[in-house]
């Protein structure tokens, strides 16, 4: 099987990775991936946006399966571009993508759907006093999101109605996210502890991974500027199976229900993002992908052979009862360069990367990497993906093996936090007590 996989971070590093291990698989390309993703699969010099450049690539390779990793292409519409030019690819539709393309699309399905999420209200960008107005009724905090996609940083948490004004501002008036701005979502603050699910289907049946927990903040204790995440580990403990069942009824079976009823079912990877409220779990936001950094912890427990399972749904024929997982735990530290999520410098030499084995436990995802002559230097703020999977280790034993190998790896301003997975290990040592009682 030749596989085509598209994007260039840690999570397609992560999944080249799991694909290169299928005995099906003959040759992995990759676009236009990074330097960690060489040592794997071929690299493609097009972007993850030129869909005919693609189109063209896949049909000239002869590509069997096209797997995408990254939203944008998933919005433009590269899985209907690829059909219909009798391509196999994973990933949903155009018009199911929208459940991560249009937040104003995923708040008004839900409450389509009775699917739990924070109450709001939708404004266009001309509807500004409107708005206002309505921010102005918050005596708590809220927030405030752009509609389109915005490389995740659309999302704004205010403490209170003067934070939310500003927000507003920025995205309607200084156009801080350009037309991803040009309607927006206000809603309530949702108090508790976050949780992620990734849902793999063909539209009619599915399977749940583990479930998983990012850091988003840039600092210790969940503190400093929201990032594209600072690391995850899985399965999240907060996730009980009574919690996970509860999820499956109230929010993934309607999700697929209702995309179905709509015209648009949903195949490929849903990432669902939830809040653990004293209510309950509600939704906070979808994806139309694997999340990063979840899934360099959550497709390491993946107990088979993921181009099988990625065919499978492309061809919509899943069987749920042949995907197994791991008894196994998983952490990923994710090491960034300074200053990010601002301004930082890049071209910094990495050093260590060959004292970090598999056979110890751990592997390097690449996020951004690339090659400068014979060495591997830093080309993005997020920079690495140390993962240490315990096959035979409790949660607290991995989370020691990954910081092991964190601290043998070094580049010019490298930063990392330093608990990540931490705040799990209350809800293990709290089951550890009531078995011994």
């Amino acid at each position: 099987m030749n596989i085509l996989v598209i994007g260039s971070g840690g999570r397609e590093h992560a999944l080249v990775w799991k694909l290169r291990q299928s005995p099906q698989v003959k040759t992995i390309f990759c676009a236009p991936g990074n330097a960690g993703i060489e040592q794997l699969a071929t690299l493609v010099q097009l972007q993850t946006t030129d869909v005919k450049g693609l189109l063209k690539f896949a049909k000239e390779k002869k590509i069997d399966l096209t797997v995408v990793g990254s939203e944008q292409p998933l919005v433009e519409g590269l899985v209907d571009t690829f059909e219909e030019y009798g391509l196999k690819v994973f990933g949903p539709s155009k018009t199911a993508a929208q459940l991560e393309g249009s937040k104003v699309f995923s708040k008004d399905f839900m409450t389509r759907h009775r699917i739990p999420t924070a109450q709001y209200r939708n404004f266009a960008a001309t509807a500004y006093d409107e708005a206002k107005n309505y921010i102005n009724t918050f005596d708590s905090p809220m927030v405030v999101k752009a509609d389109g996609l915005a490389a995740g940083k659309g999302v704004i948490i205010c403490k209170d109605r003067q934070e939310a004004l500003v927000a507003l501002d920025d995205i309607v008036l200084h156009r801080a996210f350009g037309n991803a701005g040009n309607r927006i979502v206000v809603e309530e603050f949702l108090v508790g502890e976050e949780a992620s699910i990734f849902i793999l289907t063909d539209g009619e049946r599915f399977v749940t991974l583990p479930s998983a927990q990012d850091h988003k903040r840039i600092l210790d204790g969940d503190l400093g500027k929201n990032t594209g995440g600072m690391g995850a580990y899985a399965p999240a403990p907060i996730v009980t199976e009574e919690i996970l069942q509860r999820v499956i009824r109230e929010v993934v079976r309607p999700t697929l229900d209702g995309m179905k009823h709509e015209g648009s079912p949903y195949r490929g990877c849903l990432y669902i993002g939830l809040m653990m409220t004293a209510d309950g779990p509600k939704v906070l936001e979808y994806n139309c992908r694997f999340g990063d950094p979840e899934t360099q912890v959550v497709v390491p427990l993946i107990d088979g052979d993921l181009a099988e399972i990625f065919l499978s749904i492309a061809e919509h024929r899943l069987d749920p009862s042949k995907v197994k997982m791991h008894q196994a735990t998983a952490v990923c530290v994710v090491m960034v360069s300074q200053g990010y999520p601002d301004e930082y410098q890049s071209g910094k030499q990495i050093l260590g990367l060959e004292n970090i084995k598999m056979e110890d436990g751990v592997v390097v995802f690449h996020a951004g990497t690339r090659k400068d002559g014979g060495k591997i230097v830093t080309s993005g703020g997020r920079v690495l993906g140390v993962t240490a999977i315990g096959f035979n280790d409790e949660l607290d034993q991995t989370i020691r093996n990954a910081y092991r190998a964190v601290e043998k790896i070094t580049f010019d301003g490298a930063y990392y936090r330093s608990d990540i997975g931490k705040k799990a290990l209350k809800y293990l040592h709290t089951t550890k007590q009531s078995n011994k009682q």
